[in-house]
């Protein structure tokens, strides 16, 4: 009973300051009120230990979103993990997770921000090692490794601004942005998002944080862990306009949001999909971002969070019905055996594509069209498209095997759609993910946005999507292997579906040879020579002697008496000697 009423008081906490935040947020948007707190720890002659809060409207309507996820997703933990046995400690795992986030979206400063940025990878490791085998300590360690790069890189940041006198960053963004300094902090910034929103080259940690339990993949994949890198440049961004690295991001980012989307669709297993879907999202979020547009890049931000958390809700219910197995070419036929889980999973999988009315449509029309009135070169708008094609492709190919396909699984089945708890918090999240966009379109944007486009061009998003679902549906249809009968040579197919080889990139060809250095060092120096002529070996010599003169004590008699009589031989010779 105890495990259940933590769950409740921390969900009914959670939900509580969400609709807080909520009533706040409506005001400051529309007063135009920001608030800057500091609040003095401790003052001790010339140094003052400062905590200091920023409040304006978008750090209250993201600290409101991520609040009503998260309390979602502790709802929804009280039934996916009920067997657990520690449930409290999980639920205090979780609890920490958000306070991490919650810290960074309201610091104004780079000290708090780390603090909070590291405590995001800290307790991202201890979640995703949460099942303890092999394989979740090897996703947990690749994670922890990868942030560790951008903590390091933030670090860096804090050495830089101490020229500032302040590490206040909100104080030097507005007459900074073309001092020297500034600029390399702008650049180490820009590497340390990509860490943390897992961009090429450091996207391999995204899919592999899978090991993760459900509802963890729920709350870190949508709206906390990999957000946070988009969120910190959204911040920033008035110091980034002008730089060359933005049009590097911008590749980058592109290139992230095209491989995911040709990964996800030969990837077979199902929170694989989802995760690959966020990286694609992602790709799309700080694109938008380094065109210069951070409002567009925090609407689909927002507007994401609730869709992608109900998608890994229903994914979840999912995996629980079919005893465990993720993988989809065992599943179909799912809608009529759990159509309330079904209704929400299509929902949420419409929205992803951008299905006119959901909220995945608002951001997502806008950004394309934005897209498609800039100034870039026809890679960059090719890419987006494309892109945009390919997650109606996989998102399709995955409602057929798991929706519409025949039922694969060669064993009995108890497939109930009846677990209330499960449904509740998803509900709650599916009329979120309907309205989200349209609410959030009125609430951010202070004019609406009038984009001319010719016909054609304005209606190129709807003919990527049709393309994307006709392909998804023919691909599905195509048997096993569908993918490798389609591209015909097994190493191209090979080569896309492993991400590009990044995982085995930044696992074996960097990690690997870190860690087995430092291993090298461990054993050579910590446990080698250091040893030896210090702690152990001292340990050794004062083992050797006290077993030498414990042997005397024992049998103190005969020694004594043996040493006697030599000790009367050595003198009787000597004195034969002298004489």
């Amino acid at each position: 009973m105890k495990n259940y009423s933590i769950c409740f008081i921390s969900f009914f906490f959670l939900f509580f300051f969400s609709m807080l935040n909520f009533l706040f947020m409506i005001y400051f948007i529309s007063e135009d009120i920001v608030l800057f707190l500091e609040w003095e720890i401790i003052s001790f002659n010339s140094m003052n230990i400062v905590m200091s809060i920023l409040l304006d409207w978008m750090s209250l309507l993201f600290m409101m979103f991520v609040l009503m996820i998260s309390s979602c997703v502790i709802y929804y933990s009280k039934s996916y993990m009920s067997s657990e046995i520690n449930l409290n400690r999980f639920i205090i795992l979780v609890l920490l997770f958000v306070f991490s986030m919650v810290l960074l979206i309201i610091s104004p400063n780079m000290i708090s921000i780390f603090l909070g940025w590291d405590g995001l990878g800290l307790v991202s490791y201890c979640l995703v090692i949460y099942y303890q085998n092999i394989k979740s300590y090897n996703a947990g360690m690749l994670t922890a490794l990868s942030n560790r790069i951008g903590d390091v890189l933030i670090l860096m940041i804090i050495a830089w601004m101490m020229n500032y006198g302040s590490w206040n960053y909100i104080f030097y963004l507005n007459f900074m942005s073309n001092d020297l300094t500034m600029q390399i902090i702008g650049i180490l910034l820009v590497i340390a998002a990509m860490t943390k929103s897992a961009q090429i080259p450091f996207s391999s940690w995204l899919p592999a944080a899978m090991a993760a339990p459900t509802p963890v993949s729920s709350l870190v994949h949508s709206s906390t862990l990999v957000t946070a890198g988009v969120y910190l440049l959204i911040r920033y961004n008035i110091l980034l306009l002008d730089m060359m690295i933005l049009k590097i991001l911008l590749l980058l980012s592109s290139l992230t949001m095209f491989m995911a989307g040709i990964s996800a669709n030969y990837e077979f297993d199902l929170k694989k999909i989802i995760a690959l879907s966020t990286l694609s999202q992602l790709g799309l979020m700080m694109s938008i971002l380094s065109m210069g547009l951070p409002e567009l890049a925090f609407f689909h931000l927002l507007t994401h969070a609730m869709f992608k958390a109900l998608l890994f809700m229903c994914a979840g219910v999912l995996i629980h019905m079919m005893n465990d197995i993720q993988d989809i070419r065992y599943m179909g036929g799912m809608s009529f055996y759990i159509p309330l889980t079904s209704l929400c999973l299509n929902i949420s999988n419409l929205s992803l594509c951008g299905i006119p009315f959901l909220s995945g449509f608002y951001s997502k029309d806008l950004i394309l069209e934005m897209v498609s009135l800039s100034n870039f070169n026809m890679m960059i708008f090719l890419l987006y498209y494309i892109s945009t094609g390919l997650t109606v492709f996989y998102t399709m190919r995955l409602l057929m095997y798991t929706m519409i396909n025949d039922y694969n699984l060669l064993t009995t089945y108890n497939l109930y759609d009846e677990d209330y708890v499960m449904l509740k918090s998803m509900f709650m999240l599916l009329f979120m993910s309907l309205v989200t966009g349209s609410f959030l379109s009125w609430m951010i944007f202070k004019y609406p946005y009038m984009i001319y486009l010719p016909y054609n061009m304005k209606m190129m998003v709807i003919y990527v999507s049709l393309m994307g679902l006709l392909m998804g549906y023919l691909i599905s249809m195509m048997g096993i292997y569908s993918l490798n009968k389609f591209i015909m040579t097994y190493n191209m197919s090979n080569f896309l579906s492993l991400m590009w080889f990044m995982p085995n990139l930044s696992t074996y060809g960097v990690n690997y040879y870190f860690l087995n250095y430092g291993y090298n060092l461990l054993k050579n120096i910590d446990m080698g020579w250091s040893e030896l002529y210090s702690g152990q070996g001292i340990f050794k010599i004062m083992k050797n002697y006290s077993i030498f003169y414990y042997i005397y004590q024992i049998n103190n008699f005969k020694i004594y008496l043996f040493s006697f009589i030599l000790w009367l031989f050595i003198m009787l010779i000597l004195l034969l000697l002298y004489l």
